[in-house]
């Protein structure tokens, strides 16, 4: 009964009865005028006919009249000037009867074989030209008794209508109510940490198993989210056991061992590398969420790719020299996309670093911008050993570490920085398979009524020495700023 589903169920069952009864009322008063005035119809006809007779044969139509009327629903009297009944079944004038050829209700005596009673009836009265007075009518309370049956029959259906509507309400709460406390059990079940429970659901077209099905998708999604979490904690201690333990006994050893000035510092810098080290894991998981996390695109505007091209080149230029690498740029187009500039130099930067970086000596890096199907795409590609088919998907995870790449220093989320920034931006990244190593990232045109980008930028530093962009490749090993100070 406290149901908002039975109560907005009886509301319902209120209107619709409100409705009938409506009806009902319609109906009674519609079919007993309709029968009223067919009566009056019949009796008015009736009174001219036995009128237009001569005083025999008027007789003689009264008495026939009478005499074919079983149901004794016919009335009719002929009165002398004085009142006197001459012939018919009416044996006086009604009172309230006004001779004036109306029809009119009258409470009429009838007297024939059975008796004598008064009956309800619709009469009508006239003066003939002998000085009689003619009386006419029918009795109206069969009239009366098929409305009542009407009526009788519309209160029932509507008592059986409003019956059927208030265990409709009833049954649909009481399934809604079991639905809800199943829903609850499961999510009793889910909050105490079974997260592969589900809600359950059945056909798509009930709305219980809709909301059911969307539901399980956040579900699904939260579950994804939170053995995410839980794998990325795993590969941070243990990320970060290696270089703190390092440092613990770096410093360990160097207490026991140092014999001189220069030996303690030795210790002391090695022990700072460790801990740089560890801090940059933590300032890239950082960097990582802040990304992915943002919805902040206040500072998107037009991006022209081919001098972030250049730029990025020019950087990485020095580092590839000294490597004896050859980077060669190819962007002889004016391209441009919709997003943020500091976030796309930092992906950019982040796959020629890689790229720098695996590459051999004697190799060569390029960075091509070329316009394909509709999309601007900034490609960049190396001799090195390139990234296998089944590592395509597992190089975009945090932390991952190819056996080929990990006599690199770097902290393995390079790829995966790439990959929360394109997706913020709903570019396409794609990793091509073939000699060598080919990366792409692939984005529309920007639109032409974009303006050029504002100052203010929408993401901060999640550490301080974030801004400098430190490990670049955010576990490369050059640092950004070190190459532009190298180029400088």
């Amino acid at each position: 009964m406290r149901s908002s589903t039975f109560r907005w169920t009886l509301l319902a069952t209120g209107l619709f009865a409100a409705v009938i009864v409506a009806l009902l009322a319609f109906v009674y008063s519609k079919t007993k005028h309709d029968l009223t005035t067919r009566t009056d119809g019949m009796i008015a006809a009736q009174l001219d006919v036995i009128t237009a007779l001569s005083p025999e044969q008027r007789l003689d139509a009264i008495n026939e009249r009478l005499k074919q009327d079983p149901r004794r629903v016919q009335l009719a009297g002929l009165f002398g000037p004085g009142g006197r009944r001459i012939a018919g079944n009416v044996e006086s004038l009604p009172p309230a009867l006004k001779i004036d050829n109306a029809i009119q209700s009258a409470i009429v005596d009838r007297i024939d074989q059975a008796g004598r009673e008064k009956q309800s009836a619709r009469t009508i009265g006239r003066t003939l030209p002998t000085g009689d007075i003619l009386v006419i009518g029918r009795n109206v309370d069969e009239v009366t008794q098929i409305a009542g049956i009407v009526g009788w029959a519309l209160a029932v259906g509507l008592i059986a209508v409003v019956s059927l509507c208030l265990t409709s309400g009833a049954l649909l709460s009481l399934r809604a109510d079991s639905r809800i406390a199943e829903i609850r059990h499961r999510v009793q079940r889910i909050v105490a940490g079974d997260l592969h429970e589900r809600l359950p659901h059945r056909t798509a077209d009930d709305p219980f198993s809709k909301l059911a099905m969307v539901v399980n998708g956040m579900l699904d999604e939260m579950e994804t989210l939170v053995h995410s979490l839980a794998g990325v904690g795993h590969n941070i201690a243990h990320d970060l056991r290696t270089p703190l333990t390092r440092a613990r006994l770096t410093l360990e050893r160097g207490r026991s061992n140092a014999k001189t000035l220069e030996q303690l510092q030795t210790v002391a810098d090695k022990t700072i590398d460790g801990l740089d080290q560890s801090l940059s894991i933590i300032t890239a998981i950082l960097r990582l969420a802040e990304i992915e996390n943002s919805q902040r695109m206040a500072g998107f505007g037009k991006v022209e790719l081919s001098d972030l091209v250049r730029e990025v080149g020019d950087m990485y230029e020095p580092i590839a020299e000294d490597k004896g690498i050859a980077l060669r740029i190819q962007a002889p187009h004016e391209l441009s996309a919709h997003g943020d500039r500091d976030l796309l130099i930092e992906a950019v930067a982040n796959l020629v670093d890689n790229a720098v970086k695996f590459t051999p000596s004697g190799g060569q890096v390029e960075i091509g911008l070329v316009c394909a199907h509709g999309e601007n795409i900034v490609r960049v590609r190396d001799t090195g050993s390139g990234i296998s088919e089944h590592e395509r998907d597992a190089v975009l995870k945090r932390f991952y570490r190819s056996d080929r790449t990990k006599h690199a220093s770097g902290l393995g989320l390079g790829l995966n920085l790439v990959a929360a920034i394109t997706r913020l931006h709903g570019f396409r990244f794609t990793i091509v398979p073939g000699p060598g190593c080919v990366v792409e990232i692939a984005c529309p045109h920007a639109p032409e009524s974009d303006l050029e980008r504002p100052r203010d930028r929408p993401f901060k530093s999640a550490h301080p020495s974030a801004s400098a962009r430190s490990d670049s490749a955010l576990g490369a090993g050059v640092p950004m700023r070190l190459a532009r100070a190298t180029h400088g």
